[in-house]
């Protein structure tokens, strides 16, 4: 396979000069690790004590992990993107919420989402957490079969009522959705739930997309096992495929706790589970469709081998490619340059709102050893090619 991600011209095509060096300058941070969480309690300590810090959050790390602060905002980099030929997935980034009017308000602003990709042939997707829709800790109930109350059962109702609301129109508007994965803790519940709505929407072609997070050992036999129930009862698969986003937590949750971690035992067999789930859907194409959501080269590298040994088309609809937007670049444009579809995930939302995912994403690209070595790297290659 051609290693065609070194070509920095082409991945830094939309950076200006200006851009390029902020960048550089985030990524020098972020690979500081005492850098980041110094930065982040007092950033966390700034927003909590509502001190003016917003456009300083704005100007740096926000514009350059985030699209803007609602659609709108979002356009021109959505328009720009796709002049190089990258989709955009706008993904409202707020999180942790727990009022039942904020769940309404999320619900309505998927809905809206699915208006605004239904108008626009760059944004091919829509996506939600299922979190966005009802509580963590009811999820978490669901899943360990606990009784719920009266309160909760109508609560739980109101929570199906969303999916069911969401899916069914994308299914009418033909806006594929991809719903993210969580913590293991509650994810067998939204399991249950998206398991329906792909039984139920996903008879034609996939419209309803669930996430499988192969850091986790047990979502390769997850996968198999619903991909033979699907056959029996006749509806198609879809998955977004990635590492997973919560490693830390489910490490110490499961060691707090006394039961034997669901994360792989190593980066490498993470890798590996990765790239079999990808190998088995690639093996299935007829019945699964995929978006691989990766940052990891090999990972692929190895699928557009795949495509090129099965003679599948590089615009097959049913195969997708992910990238968050500030990151990998390298991989999104070089891909996009050779009529891959590729897209990537753009967060927006308020400033303070999308505080905990730009948090998240400054600790993940800390703790993944050589992502942000190698985002630096291809920087400074690409600084030193324009004499910046």
């Amino acid at each position: 396979m051609n290693r065609i991600f070194d070509n920095t011209e082409v991945a830094f095509s939309l950076k200006s000069d200006s851009q390029l060096e902020r960048a550089y300058f985030l990524f020098k941070m972020i690979a500081n690790e005492p850098v980041v969480r110094i930065g982040t309690a007092v950033t966390n300590f700034a927003i909590k004590a509502h001190l003016p810090v917003e456009g300083l959050i704005r100007a740096t790390v926000f514009d350059h992990f985030c699209g803007g602060v609602n659609e709108e905002d979002c356009l021109p980099i959505v328009e720009k993107m796709y002049e190089k030929g990258v989709s955009s997935v706008l993904d409202y980034s707020v999180e942790g919420k727990e009022e039942e009017e904020q769940f309404d308000a999320c619900y309505n602003k998927v809905i809206k989402l699915l208006d605004f990709a239904a108008e626009r042939k760059e944004m091919p997707f829509s996506v939600f957490k299922p979190t966005g829709f009802g509580r963590f800790k009811l999820y978490q109930k669901i899943g360990e079969k606990d009784v719920l109350s009266k309160a909760e059962e109508e609560e739980w109702a109101r929570v199906l009522d969303r999916f069911e609301g969401v899916c069914k129109y994308a299914y009418e508007l033909g806006v594929t959705v991809l719903i993210d994965a969580e913590e293991s803790w509650m994810q067998d519940a939204a399991d249950q739930v998206i398991e329906e709505m792909m039984a139920k929407y996903n008879k034609e072609k996939a419209i309803v997309f669930n996430t499988l997070q192969m850091y986790r050992w047990d979502r390769l036999d997850y996968l198999k096992k619903l991909h033979e129930r699907a056959g029996k009862e006749g509806f198609k698969l879809g998955f977004k495929l990635v590492r997973g986003a919560y490693m830390e937590k489910e490490n110490e949750r499961a060691e707090e706790m006394g039961y034997p971690t669901p994360i792989c035992a190593s980066k490498q067999e993470t890798d590996n589970n990765y790239d079999a789930g990808a190998k088995y859907i690639m093996d299935n194409l007829d019945t699964i469709s995929v978006f691989a959501g990766t940052h990891n080269e090999e990972s692929n590298y190895q699928i557009m081998k795949m495509m090129d040994e099965k003679a599948i088309s590089k615009e097959e609809e049913r195969v997708w490619f992910g990238q968050l937007y500030g990151m990998s670049d390298h991989i999104t444009y070089n891909m996009a340059e050779r009529g891959y579809n590729v897209a990537k995930y753009l967060p927006y939302g308020p400033v303070r709102d999308v505080m905990p995912y730009l948090i998240r994403r400054a600790e993940e690209n800390t703790s993944v050893a050589g992502q942000t070595t190698r985002e630096l790297s291809l920087l400074k290659q690409e600084r030193k090619r324009r004499k910046v």
